[in-house]
């Protein structure tokens, strides 16, 4: 639509809305006399009644009749002169106030001079300006560097030494695996993720999370930053298991960078439902989803919270003791068993009961727990489980 048509319609419906309300005010303020007003009236029929019940003579009623008249007259000038001006002032204050608003509200909010902006026509703007986004290399070159504290000198040595045997041994797919694990402790992700690519070449089958993980130290070794090369590690990773958690967090967080925000609520909201509840970007991801719910027009009703200690609980467990600390800990832990077992509870208390297994080194509790769990449950719910199992080497 070009700019004078739309100002030509603006202006016509402020006129008209402007008119009405005007003669809203006016209407109300006639509708309403004066208590004079009222008064005198009441005296005229008053003046009726009692000259027919002969308490007042016709002459003296004529009399009376007319004085009231005439009071009422004047009163009813004022009424009308006063309600006339108010009127006028008020619609003008109305128009001036409603004008002014209107137009500092469209300078603040709104975009003079541009054209309309379909809906198609920014998400083609958007694509365009994510498929000319720099490549993993030149991302690599611009990252700043990793701040990685001064490692222990053994494990130094011993991650040289790895080096040197992966070098003599390209083909040691566990060589592979250790190195790209250590180098992105020691904050070397390049050399990280040319680990990882190895892993993936020497494997048949790749995994999901074999590519999740490339994805990610991509990720890192371009500073936080998703290249193309790194998305398209993550739709193979996807494509192979569409509920990969790690690899859906991180196509949320591509879609957030690319203005996307409608796709990174929708990779996120799943990311939620299927990742472990101590996943650790999942704070993150909860923290943002307001504002990125909110951008992308959706309602968000964020999950329930896990029963467990609070802040001051965790507070107070690390200032005891470590004996107490650990008799403390093995104590909710057995409470959350004993609940699970007699009342039953959601897939995602069940893997934290199997994480907590695992974390005290109960490793039969945590396998027991997970063939308990695993046919309570069925769809994203039971893969859940399935995670938690596989991540404390007690799968079902």
């Amino acid at each position: 639509m070009d700019n004078w048509i739309f100002w030509a319609v603006a202006g016509c419906l402020s006129v008209a809305v402007v008119a009405l309300l005007a003669r809203s005010l006016f209407v109300a303020g006639a509708a309403a006399p004066s208590p004079n007003v009222r008064i005198y009236r009441d005296q005229l029929e008053e003046v009726d009644r009692d000259l027919a019940r002969g308490t007042m003579a016709p002459d003296e009623a004529d009399r009376a009749r007319l004085e009231v008249s005439r009071r009422l007259l004047e009163a009813d000038r004022r009424t009308v002169r006063a309600t006339g001006r108010g009127s006028v002032v008020a619609g003008a204050l109305l128009v001036i106030l409603t004008a002014a608003g209107v137009g500092l509200l469209y300078l603040r909010l709104g975009a003079p001079g541009y054209p309309d902006l379909p809906h198609a026509v920014r998400l083609a703007a958007l694509e365009a300006a994510r498929s000319a986004r720099p490549t993993q290399a030149e991302a690599e070159r611009q990252a700043p560097p990793v701040q990685a504290e001064t490692p222990d000198p053994k494990f130094a040595a011993l991650v040289g030494q790895l080096r040197a045997a992966v070098q003599r041994n390209p083909q040691d797919l566990r060589g592979q695996q250790l190195l790209a694990r250590n180098e992105a402790a020691l904050g070397n992700f390049p050399a990280a993720v040319e680990a990882q690519r190895q892993v993936l070449a020497l494997k048949a089958e790749p995994s999901a999370a074999d590519h999740a993980a490339l994805a990610e130290l991509m990720i890192y070794a371009a500073g936080g930053y998703v290249s193309p090369e790194a998305e398209a590690v993550l739709t193979q990773s996807l494509r192979r298991d569409p509920k990969q958690p790690l690899a859906l967090y991180l196509s949320g967080v591509t879609m957030a960078q690319g203005g996307r925000d409608d796709l990174a609520f929708r990779d996120w909201t799943r990311a939620l439902d299927v990742a472990a509840p101590d996943a650790p970007w999942r704070a993150t991801v909860l923290a943002a989803m307001p504002e990125i719910a909110a951008r992308a027009g959706e309602r968000w009703t964020p999950p329930e919270a896990l029963p467990g200690p609070d802040a001051g609980g965790v507070a107070a467990l690390q200032a005891l003791p470590e004996a107490d600390r650990n008799a403390a800990i093995a104590g909710m832990v057995d409470g959350l068993a004993t609940r699970l077992k007699t009342t039953g509870g959601s897939a995602a208390e069940w893997a934290r009961l199997i994480n907590a297994y695992n974390v005290l080194g109960r490793a039969d509790e945590a396998q027991t727990a997970a063939a308990k769990a695993a046919p309570l449950f069925t769809g994203e719910e039971r893969a859940v489980i399935e995670r938690a199992a596989r991540s404390a080497g007690a799968a079902p």
